[in-house]
């Protein structure tokens, strides 16, 4: 490349940042001609011509990039020290190029409006709905549970492989584009992570490829988490960005899927949202909701519990906070915490469409 292009590209990264800052303050313009214009095309395309390999394009890409780099690094680590303005401007073009192809394929999407506007509910964060809804909650899990297992005390073991989750997650979808047709999803393109026990350590379920737009799902992850994951992981895929949203997605097309594991799935883990937020806020309240949940259940969440708990490491929290950042500075203030805010979605979601 030629030192002018660089120094152009390197230049660019600035006006590059104030003009997705600029657009940020103009949602309903990238909602129509971004989110539902550009980004559908885009989005499309990808999963067309990825969707049918086996393997995680992505993942793969990540994995030659790391060692190039790794390798750049090494190789030219004397020309670093004696030139390190000349490899500062080379690191600010990978970074210009990247931040534009981030932009362009995905990262918009941040700016886009809420998917509440699109379903025609707001936040609710009255105590007295959620302890309403939460007591249905309960109802409907033991319901199901006592339904899969005969029995109270039994954990649910889902019995399908993580391919027959993912092709009941796509069924899971054209049900509930029947309910809501801007959630339709075609040229699905839903794969198991290469990188799924670095994902584990790291403490992650999942995430969106942006430049390959494949939705990666951690392989590790317990059968009985893997549909709400996978689901919330597809809500990606359709543009939606914010935690709190895809997680509301992810539970929707998982609960109104017709199999009932997944929809045992899908009310525990609404339940136990629900169940951390009342922990937060009303512990009495929490302590006295948990005997009435059945043993299975609690089962259950002990055993995911336990899957986390096999891979807490010391990097972990370093992991988190760069995503809490990366979180941050994507228009999402509450960082991380807004994965719980899918409780005030929720709430208002079911006072719409009853449980």
């Amino acid at each position: 490349m030629q030192t002018k292009t660089k120094n152009r590209i390197a230049l660019s990264l600035l006006p590059q940042i104030l003009l997705v800052k600029w657009l940020s303050f103009y949602p309903e313009f990238i909602e129509n001609y971004y989110s539902l214009g550009f980004y559908q095309y885009c989005a499309k395309l990808f999963r067309f011509l990825n969707g049918w390999i086996p393997f995680s394009l992505g993942d793969l890409l990540y994995a030659v990039l790391g060692i190039y780099s790794i390798r750049y690094l090494i190789i030219k680590r004397k020309c670093m020290v004696r030139k390190p303005f000349y490899f500062l401007k080379n690191g600010i073009v990978v970074v210009a190029i990247a931040y534009f192809t981030f932009n362009m394929c995905w990262g918009l999407n941040y700016h886009r409006l809420p998917v509440s506007i699109a379903i025609g509910i707001k936040e609710n964060s009255n105590r007295d709905d959620l302890r309403s809804f939460v007591q249905e909650l309960i109802d409907k899990t033991n319901e199901t549970q006592l339904l899969l297992a005969n029995d109270s005390t039994a954990m649910i073991e889902t019995p399908y492989t993580n391919q027959e989750i993912f092709d009941k997650t796509i069924e899971g979808y054209k049900r509930l584009e029947k309910v809501h047709p801007f959630l339709k999803y075609e040229n699905p393109s839903i794969k198991n992570s290469l990188f799924s026990i670095p994902l584990s350590y790291m403490g992650y379920g999942g995430y969106l490829n942006p430049f390959t737009n494949e939705a990666q799902v951690n392989s590790l992850i317990p059968p009985f988490r893997f549909p709400v994951i996978s689901g919330h992981e597809v809500g990606h895929q359709l543009g939606y960005s914010a935690e709190n949203e895809t997680n509301l997605i992810g539970y929707l097309v998982t609960v109104h899927n017709e199999d009932m594991y997944f929809k045992y799935a899908a009310y525990a883990y609404a339940l136990s949202y629900c169940l951390s937020d009342i922990k937060q806020n009303d512990e009495a309240l929490f302590q006295s909701l948990l005997p009435k949940i059945n043993a299975g259940v609690l089962k259950n969440y002990e055993a995911l519990n336990a899957f986390w708990q096999a891979y807490e490491n010391s990097t972990e929290p370093i992991f988190k906070a760069i995503f809490n950042s990366f979180l941050i500075i994507n228009n999402q203030s509450d960082g991380i915490k807004s994965y719980s805010k899918v409780v005030l979605l929720m709430v208002s979601y079911h006072q719409k469409y009853p449980l």
